[in-house]
């Protein structure tokens, strides 16, 4: 029966290897961040420390991380590549770049990037058994009766026999140490809820792409150099 699938959520995954003196570099240099938390009210008893809400949200400005970032924007450039986008036109600027850090059952919740284009999530740190990160669909295309996918009684009653990628409402992506995952900032994503982690350590960042020359251009940002403060 051939079946035609539409619209895809472009994922880029692949390693990262880095020098193991290196990755001991950043850990140490994460470790000393959250003990200098500086909003620690902020953090649940069951929330990942995550550096962005700590007032560490700018490791690109930290020269630990450089050798990472400069393989990250490798990344960025062939994801850029995949979506069919001319990054001859186009100027990508890391806004943002923090740590995750989770230890037992500490998660993070559903969120998304709505400040920026692009994200990433590199994994430092983090065994087979600890958490994955997880992506949510919101749109459910395949959804014919309302609320079919996601209402209990009807998984219940077995109405869905299978779970299957048509029906889906949410995957987790299997990630290992060294690996990268690169998706849309307007992706909802979390980490599974009911793992018991290590210590899982990642490294996130936001991406903002702006046009090179926005001339006769509606959409995208244009150039900053263009820009000017009020």
């Amino acid at each position: 029966m051939p079946i035609i699938n539409l619209f895809p959520l472009s994922i880029l995954k692949e390693r990262i290897i880095l020098d193991q003196k290196n990755k001991e570099d950043m850990i140490d240099e994460i470790n000393l961040m959250v003990s200098k938390s500086e909003n620690k009210n902020y953090k649940g008893n069951q929330s990942s420390w995550t550096g962005d809400t700590q007032g560490f949200e700018y490791l690109f400005k930290n020269k630990k991380f450089e050798t990472l970032l400069r393989e990250v924007k490798i990344s960025l450039l062939k994801y850029l590549n995949h979506l069919g986008i001319d990054d001859n036109t186009t100027d990508i600027y890391m806004t943002r770049s923090w740590a995750t850090v989770s230890k037992g059952k500490e998660k993070i919740s559903k969120h998304k990037h709505k400040q920026s284009h692009i994200s990433f999530a590199y994994y430092l740190k983090k065994s087979d058994d600890d958490s994955n990160i997880v992506f949510f669909d919101t749109n459910y295309q395949n959804e014919i009766i309302p609320g079919l996918f996601t209402s209990t009684t009807v998984r219940n009653k077995k109405i869905i026999k299978e779970n299957n990628f048509a029906n889906a409402v949410s995957v987790n992506v299997n990630t290992q140490e060294d690996d990268i995952v690169i998706f849309p900032s307007k992706t909802l994503h979390a980490t599974q809820p009911d793992k018991n982690n290590q210590v899982r350590i990642s490294i996130s960042g936001d991406i903002v792409c702006v046009a090179k020359n926005s001339k006769l251009l509606e959409t995208m940002m244009p150039p900053l150099k263009e820009w000017e403060m009020l």
